[in-house]
């Protein structure tokens, strides 16, 4: 017997209870910089500043909890410092890497 599922019955997922070390932050990261979208990218870092304390990392980057916040909302559009100190609060480094030939012929 086949059971359908109701998508608006599931629960919402959130990245950042599984964003618990540098290495799922990395990958996590890393696909969504392969996304090349400035707004994902600050909700990203949002899920991940959620996962290591929001006021502990607002704190490291020397910003208020509340700036943080709306830096890192979804459909925002923070300058980069503020990607910049909150990346440094979170341990990690936004690196460039050469496109794969296949990829810069496209």
């Amino acid at each position: 017997m086949r059971r359908t599922v109701n998508v608006r019955e599931l629960p919402e997922f959130d990245p950042a209870r599984y964003l618990d070390n540098k290495e799922s932050i990395a990958v996590y990261l890393t696909g969504i910089l392969e996304a090349n979208d400035a707004a994902l990218l600050a909700s990203a870092l949002g899920d991940i500043a959620r996962a290591r304390g929001m006021t502990e990392i607002a704190k490291a980057a020397g910003i208020t909890r509340e700036a943080l916040y709306k830096a890192l909302r979804p459909d925002s559009a923070p300058r980069f410092e503020t990607i910049s100190r909150v990346c440094e609060a979170l341990g990690v480094r936004l690196v460039a890497q050469p496109l794969s030939t296949r990829k810069a012929a496209a």
